[in-house]
């Protein structure tokens, strides 16, 4: 399954994998700790997908690339969902740095060669 997978098929999997890692740290945050654990549970159901969604990708992305984008998906969700459901602060200058992700994930995607 999956031998030979297609740069474009490889963009969708680091989307729903970055995606994935949004929901395990939020997961984890609620899980307070680890001592709730059907968050725990949903903590590392969401990242054992993720890392596998991701290695599917790094078949047919640079590795350099795959993993910055995943990660970057990952940062910019946490900090959005941080600020909205956990009243982190949400500054000019916080907000200024996820934009400042925001871009460096859609230049990287861009200028990859796939």
């Amino acid at each position: 399954m999956f031998s030979s997978i297609s740069p474009a098929f490889a963009w969708g999997l680091l989307l729903v994998a970055g995606l994935l890692e949004i929901v395990w740290v939020i997961s984890m945050k609620a899980s307070d700790g680890f001592t709730r654990h059907q968050y725990t549970a949903i903590t590392f159901g969401a990242a054992g997908v993720s890392f596998w969604l991701l290695g599917l990708a790094l078949k047919a992305l640079p590795v350099g690339t795959a993993y910055a984008v995943w990660t970057g998906i990952g940062a910019v969700g946490a900090a959005a969902l941080g600020i909205l459901f956990f009243k982190e602060p949400a500054t000019l200058a916080r907000i200024g740095c996820i934009a400042l992700i925001v871009g460096g994930i859609l230049g990287l995607k861009m200028l990859s060669p796939d």
